[in-house]
């Protein structure tokens, strides 16, 4: 048995920032592929709508802070919770009938990734991917995400981010050195850092919680070899076994 919700790690805490807990409720996956919820009745507990859909087939269940998004065998998407928060994912739900292979969030909102590299996005603060959509159509890897925005890594090692602008959701400021080369990316609550191919490292969103870099701007201009992240801040460690 698999068990999400309170008490899981929240996004940041490993750095890859593509995964919040929920809050106020918990969901737990059987070995038969049903699913058990219960807590917050508005947030997740309750999941009777949906019952028939989660007897069996489930493979995962992703959470944002109040709903739930549980994978099916066949590559559906079933959601229940906050409605506002994409426990409601009605509006793209004929996007949601096949071939997700997995499934993302920030606090507010999912986004689930298709076996052709295209990314549907539901829920709120953060959910709204419209001024990115054409660029989200394929060839996107990986997602991460801070409280209320998210990051999209494509297979050429461009950038797309969309959702609040001050949390990391407008890269306008770097767009420049996110047109290639990135490979892997690293988020606080409400910033990202992107490394890239050359050891180099590009942040941006809330300068206070580690997307403003340029007082350690020359150490992280090379050598770089991973990240790691709190809630408000970032540590780099470089291939000389320095950390900045």
């Amino acid at each position: 048995m698999t068990i999400k919700g309170a008490g899981d790690g929240s996004a940041w805490s490993t750095g890859t920032g593509g995964q919040f807990k929920n809050e106020v409720a918990f969901a737990a996956l059987k070995e038969d592929g049903s699913v058990v919820t219960w807590g917050s009745n508005l947030n997740g507990g309750d999941s009777s709508t949906v019952a028939e859909q989660l007897t069996g087939g489930i493979t995962a269940i992703y959470s944002n802070a109040y709903a739930f998004a549980a994978l099916k065998d066949d590559g559906s998407v079933v959601t229940w919770g906050g409605a506002g928060e994409g426990g409601n994912s009605s509006e793209v739900a004929d996007q949601l009938q096949g071939s997700v292979t997995a499934i993302y969030s920030n606090a507010y909102a999912f986004a689930a990734l298709k076996d052709d590299g295209s990314v549907v996005t539901w829920g709120g603060a953060g959910g709204n991917s419209s001024a990115v959509a054409d660029q989200l159509q394929g060839s996107v890897t990986t997602i991460y995400s801070t409280r209320s925005a998210f990051a999209a890594l494509k297979d050429d090692g461009s950038v797309l981010t969309w959702g609040f602008s001050f949390v990391g959701g407008d890269s306008s400021a770097v767009a420049d050195r996110l047109q290639g080369g990135v490979t892997a990316l690293y988020s606080t609550g409400s910033a990202f850092a992107a490394l890239k191919d050359d050891g180099s490292v590009v942040t941006w969103g809330d300068g206070g919680e580690g997307g403003d870099s340029s007082s350690v701007a020359d150490q992280l201009s090379g050598g770089v070899t991973t990240i790691y992240s709190t809630e408000i801040a970032f540590a780099a460690l470089k291939e000389d076994g320095s950390v900045v």
